[in-house]
């Protein structure tokens, strides 16, 4: 299983960053728990390493190399685990923008976990309204459980089994249902060019016909 983690956090180190270790982590384990003899490849993409590769490829249309292979592992995955620091109620622009230079076919059946930090338990919402919708549009199928962590959900008593453990749990168990399931996992997105008669069969085909 290819499971690719993509964190739009922008310090260093980021509380988005660990969400999204941690999201990985529980997949990991949940994907053993239902498979023990399914080997778990993880890659964690770093959207701010390649923030000035995203925003010239709007300019231009065409991503630079390294991002070209960034959104090719996204396509390939089996599965997606994306986080967000949560900006103004909504994500950040860094991380709309990723999702905006990724084929619009890229993420069609393919299993996504949805997660979000921020400094108020007031934004959980936007993983609702904000990123629910967001991938919804991108065809994914994303699992039900949204994953949102709160200053406050990583410090004190409890946080190692409380509310957020068991939120991520849950939504790494039904990543890995989705995953690991008959049939579940999404092939490549279909080369609209593959099948393309070369003008020269065509036009034979139709001095043919005449």
């Amino acid at each position: 299983m290819k499971l690719v983690v993509v964190s739009a956090g922008l310090s260093v180190p980021s509380s988005t960053r660990l969400l999204a270790d941690r999201l990985a982590e529980a997949v990991r384990v949940a994907v053993v728990g239902k498979e023990p003899d399914e080997p778990v490849e993880t890659e964690i993409i770093e959207l701010r390493d390649h923030a000035k590769d995203i925003a010239n490829t709007f300019v231009t249309g065409f991503p630079p190399p390294k991002l070209e292979e960034v959104l090719e592992h996204v396509t390939r995955a089996d599965g997606l685990i994306a986080v967000t620091p949560i900006f103004s109620a909504s994500y950040s622009g860094l991380f709309k923008s990723f999702f905006d230079v990724l084929d619009q076919d890229a993420l069609t059946g393919k299993p996504v976990l949805i997660a979000a930090t921020g400094g108020s338990p007031r934004h959980s919402l936007a993983l609702e309204h904000a990123l629910r919708p967001l991938f919804a549009y991108l065809r994914a199928v994303v699992v039900p459980t949204g994953v949102y962590a709160a200053s406050e959900d990583w410090g004190g008593e409890g946080a190692a089994d409380g509310p957020l453990a068991s939120r991520m749990s849950r939504a790494a168990g039904e990543l890995a249902s989705l995953t690991c399931g008959t049939g579940s996992r999404p092939g490549p997105p279909r080369d609209a060019f593959e099948e393309v008669v070369p003008f020269a069969e065509q036009l034979a085909a139709l001095r043919g016909e005449e």
